[in-house]
C-alpha cells in the first residue's frame, strides 16, 4: 500500500471520464488500497481514483463518525431528492471552499469489493461525498 500524489486543478486528469470497472482483479484492490491510504494521509472524507492519476470508475469514502472506510467501484446515483446549500471543498483544489448545491438526500449503488452490488440511501454527509467523487469520475 502507498500513500498516491494528488493531482491538483488544472490537472487536465481531473475533467476526463472514468471507465467503468470490468474485473475487480488485484490492481483494482491495489488501486482501492492505495486511495485509503492517501485519503487517510490527506485528512479528507473522500477521494475518486481520477484525482490519484487513475481513470477508473472507483470512490473511497471515510466518514468521521465511522469506524471503516467505504470503497465503491462503479458507483452511480440512482436518484436524488431535494436541495441544500452546503460549503464543500477538494482535495485537488487544496484551501479553496465554496457554497454549492447538493441534494438533500440519494440513492446510490455500486459494487464492493468483493463484486456485491450494494445500494444504499444517503443522507447528510455521505451523500455530499457520494455526489462530489462521483462526479469526479
Amino acid at each position: 500500500m502507498a500513500v498516491l500524489p494528488i493531482h491538483k486543478f488544472p490537472d487536465a486528469v481531473l475533467r476526463r471520464k472514468a471507465k467503468k470497472v470490468r474485473k475487480i482483479d488485484k490492481s483494482i484492490q491495489t488501486l482501492a488500497d492505495d486511495m485509503l491510504d492517501t485519503l487517510k494521509d490527506s485528512g479528507g472524507v473522500g477521494l475518486a481514483a481520477n484525482q490519484v492519476g487513475a481513470l477508473r470508475r472507483v470512490i473511497v469514502i471515510q466518514l468521521p463518525e465511522e469506524d471503516e472506510p467505504r470503497v465503491y467501484i462503479n458507483p452511480e446515483i440512482i436518484r436524488r431528492e431535494g436541495e441544500r446549500e452546503v460549503e464543500e471543498g477538494c482535495l485537488s483544489v487544496p484551501g479553496y471552499k465554496a457554497i454549492i448545491t447538493r441534494s438533500i438526500w440519494v440513492k446510490a449503488k455500486g459494487l464492493d469489493r468483493t463484486s456485491k452490488l450494494v445500494r444504499l440511501r444517503a443522507d447528510g454527509l455521505l451523500a455530499q461525498a457520494l455526489e462530489h467523487e462521483i462526479d469526479h469520475l
